[in-house]
């Protein structure tokens, strides 16, 4: 199924490309989260039919290059799996022309926990939280571990060793899912939340599309990748919330995003998430990441200006979200339409450079 819409994607760059070939057109780049990069390339593919003139690109190089890329000017807007931290804030609004920095919860989607044990009778094994952490951390290491075979009854588990599989870049997903694990593990995840591994030694892959190839390559292998990019060959986990075991969807990665509040330095331009990892809210899925883009309110030309304004406009529409809510593209959770109507008060506060 994901290699389709890999095939897809690429398509969809191939087309872009082309179609700027000998046109004036205003060109802009982004860069960031490789979770986006699917709906990225639908959003771009969506905003070409309305808009062709506007050339757009994004390269997936992960959420911690895209930062640092928009920070040093090197792109016009960034996906990022986690929000900018103070210094990051304050570095990436100095180059915004005298203008403030955006950041947008335009891709919300569900970190699915995904492991390969090919022949495995079951449509989800059932993890509670403590014992996830216990089997990335190295503790939980074979499949028929007494923790996973309680809350699996009936469920014939292979004599096989557990094979934590994380990522190699600097990753927002990995940010989130070391967040998940923190807070809801109860103690067993003895880590600070980071978007660089904290072990070494360990088995991984760059950016979600290595994850996917290394958790294949492998019986046993357990991992984390955006929701967007499991193939039909990997098993998902349902986790433990409160009483019930809750596997993925859009609605219950949405439930979660609708129960949490504002994070610390929330602003009506930097509309950052504090995840509730913890809940014990029915139906809700905590392994969430909210990609945000980062963009400015002022860029060095109008031409800019109304091109970064059109595409973050499409990108929340309802529409854009519409189109990466679609299981055949990303299967993201839509955007409220509170949420909405903040992002485009603040897609609109963008202009070109200040006159006088």
């Amino acid at each position: 199924m994901i290699r389709g819409r890999r095939i897809a994607a690429a398509t969809a760059v191939v087309a872009l490309t082309a179609a700027g070939c000998g046109s004036d057109g205003t060109s802009i780049a982004g860069a960031g989260a490789s979770s986006q990069e699917i709906a990225m390339q639908a959003w771009l593919a969506g905003l070409h039919d309305l808009q062709p003139e506007i050339l757009t690109s994004y390269d997936p190089t992960g959420s911690g290059a895209g930062r640092e890329m928009f920070i040093t000017g090197a792109v016009d807007f960034a996906g990022s799996d986690a929000h900018l931290d103070d210094e990051e804030a304050l570095e990436a609004e100095e180059r915004c022309e005298g203008g403030e920095v955006l950041e947008l919860p335009l891709y919300i989607s569900p970190i699915a926990i995904a492991y390969h044990l090919p022949g495995l009778d079951v449509e989800h094994l059932q993890l509670a939280p403590e014992t996830i952490a216990g089997m990335f951390d190295g503790r939980i290491e074979r499949w028929d571990d007494p923790a996973i075979i309680a809350t699996n009854p009936g469920v014939e588990l292979p004599d096989l060793q557990v094979v934590p599989v994380n990522r190699s870049d600097d990753s927002g997903t990995t940010e989130n899912f070391t967040e998940y694990l923190a807070e809801a593990g109860g103690g067993a995840w003895p880590h600070e939340p980071s978007g660089t591994w904290p072990r070494s030694g360990t088995h991984s892959g760059q950016q979600n599309v290595g994850m996917v190839s290394t958790l294949e390559a492998a019986e046993g292998t357990i991992g984390y990748v955006d929701a967007s990019q499991v193939t039909e060959e990997l098993g998902t986990v349902a986790v433990g919330v409160g009483e019930e075991f809750v596997p993925f969807s859009p609605e219950a990665a949405a439930a979660v995003v609708d129960a949490s509040p504002p994070a610390p330095g929330a602003s009506d331009t930097r509309l950052v998430i504090e995840l509730d990892r913890d809940t014990d809210a029915a139906g809700a899925y905590p392994v969430v990441l909210i990609s945000y883009t980062i963009a400015c309110t002022r860029y060095d030309s109008a031409e800019k200006a109304d091109s970064v304004r059109a595409l973050l406009s499409y990108i929340a529409s309802e529409d854009g979200q519409a189109r990466a809510a679609s299981p055949e593209v990303a299967g993201a959770a839509p955007i409220s339409a509170d949420l909405r109507e903040r992002v485009m008060a603040a897609v609109d506060r963008i202009e070109g450079p200040a006159t006088g």
